[in-house]
């Protein structure tokens, strides 16, 4: 199918229509800047609001969203975004306050972050919480950077190796290389584990730590996972804990309680804060009694008791004693990510947040076993919230990619491709809590009916998606010739 080119919103501009017409200014003029520092007018399209408005709605039909329907990517939750969280996030309270008001003015904004901090450490079964850091990876660079601090407090300053799981998130190197650690990779076994042997042999005193993903990217919950977190701290390391797939432990196993030492939580995923596209997102981080000290300053804390005569507790802001500073501009995202992932929270209760780990675990066995037949499963045992196919077929040159893009023409976002590593043509598959059997059902069938056309008819995936608006892209090609700037008119210099 060819593909169909959208006129950009310059290209629909004709001069002299005007989209809003200001008042007459009711203030005096003043002479303007001095020449230099004046620049050309700006080449603004010109359109009626009508035109704008019939633009970006039209656009906004052709992207698919977890509203349209499912999104079966591994590693990155997609779960359906309760439109209640939406509201909470908007009430006016939370929504017209600023955080440098003085804090008798937004006592329910402290309340709600105390809260939260609390709730995630009753969750997780740590000792602390910071809500500063932006995203997942921004959490691990914050954790990381605590653990650091950790190890130079006591003067050890020759730890400088991170173990880091062959299965591994691609942001957990990248977090350990921007402080100047070296990442020694860590095998999995033939389970899908840690395998023990090799990380025995590379502990000793010139580990920082481990950061490990439980349940790992395979979606196997490590079998051995308290002997791994013995062997790390046995060498005087730390251990982290990518938090990602904590969708799969909520209410079951707490992380902190297992020995791990600090962990970042996905809000926008665990606790369906909307995300993808990249951003927006939130990473709160978590830490067991070790490493509470060097929490990124400042938390909410209560700074003066309530009274018998019921009178609420004032919140204010306080500092660890070893605190590594502040991670971010003032304390978090509040509205965006603090507000909605509270609500969540709030509307699950326990018993609830346990539901969505177990409907998650049992949502992706059921999927693993309906394709078992079919594709192959690498690491064929009960999985937690997601699993890991082939997408490949012997006798067959199709790939992962083309299963992937002919399920756009089934009316499915693709799983996630080629992640992990350590499976070749790796379908990563991710169903969450929120889809029913009927959908379950559904994408199965699609990517059995997927599998019988890359025998017959291996060219149809080759080209696909066929029925899609847009046709198969120039994926090097985009990643090759990126472009970076908006559309300007012929001849206009962006420097005059």
């Amino acid at each position: 199918m060819a593909t169909i080119v959208e006129p950009t919103i310059f290209e629909l501009s004709s001069p002299g229509r005007r989209g809003v017409t200001m008042p007459a200014s009711d203030v005096p003029e003043t002479a303007l800047p001095p020449k230099p520092l004046l620049r050309s007018d700006l080449p603004l399209p010109e359109l009626a609001e009508v035109d704008v408005v019939r633009h970006y709605t039209r656009l906004s039909k052709f992207n698919y969203s977890v509203d349209d329907g499912f999104y079966p990517l591994g590693s990155c939750t997609m779960k359906y975004n309760p439109k209640i969280n939406e509201d909470t996030c908007r009430l006016p309270g939370f929504l017209f306050t600023h955080p440098l008001q003085p804090i008798e003015t937004v006592q329910g904004n402290l309340a709600l972050m105390f809260e939260m901090q609390e709730w995630l450490k009753e969750i997780s079964g740590f000792a602390g919480v910071t809500l500063q850091p932006a995203a997942g990876a921004h959490g691990e660079f914050t954790g990381v950077l605590m653990m650091a601090a950790y190890h130079k407090s006591r003067g050890d300053s020759k730890r400088t190796k991170m173990l880091i799981p062959d299965a591994a998130h691609g942001t957990n190197p990248a977090s350990v290389g921007m402080l100047g650690f070296t990442v020694v990779t860590s095998p999995s076994d033939s389970r899908g584990n840690v395998d023990l042997k090799a990380l025995e042999a590379a502990c000793d005193d010139t580990v920082v730590g481990m950061m490990l993903t439980n349940p790992n990217t395979l979606g196997m919950f490590d079998e051995h996972i308290e002997d791994v977190i013995k062997l790390v701290h046995g060498c005087g390391g730390l251990m982290y804990g990518d938090g990602a797939n904590l969708n799969a432990l909520l209410g079951i196993v707490r992380p902190g309680d297992l020995g791990f030492d600090v962990m970042h939580f996905n809000l926008h995923k665990t606790f369906s804060v909307p995300h993808g596209g990249g951003g927006p997102g939130s990473g709160p981080v978590g830490v067991g009694p070790v490493l509470a000290d060097f929490l990124p300053a400042p938390l909410v804390g209560i700074i003066e008791e309530g009274d018998e005569d019921e009178m609420a507790p004032l919140y204010g802001f306080v500092t660890p004693k070893q605190s590594i500073g502040r991670m971010k501009a003032f304390h978090g995202h509040f509205g965006g990510g603090l507000v909605r992932a509270y609500t969540y929270i709030a509307m699950h209760g326990p018993d609830g947040l346990k539901d969505i780990a177990q409907y998650a675990v049992l949502n992706a066995n059921y999927l693993q076993a309906k394709l078992r037949d079919t594709y192959k499963i690498p690491y064929d045992r009960i999985c937690m919230h997601e699993f890991v196919a082939e997408g490949r077929f012997e006798g067959s040159d199709v790939r992962a990619l083309d299963i992937s893009k002919r399920l756009m023409d089934y009316g499915f976002h693709p799983p996630t491709n080629y992640f992990p590593l350590i499976v070749p043509e790796a379908l990563m598959i991710e169903p969450t809590e929120t889809e029913n059997k009927d959908t379950l059902d559904a994408f199965a069938d699609a990517l059995v009916k997927i599998a019988e056309e890359s025998k017959s008819q291996p060219e149809l995936l080759h080209n696909a998606p066929i029925t899609t608006r847009f046709g198969r892209m120039d994926e090097v090609k985009a990643a090759r010739e990126l472009v970076l700037c908006c559309w300007l008119p012929e001849g206009y210099d962006l420097n005059a």
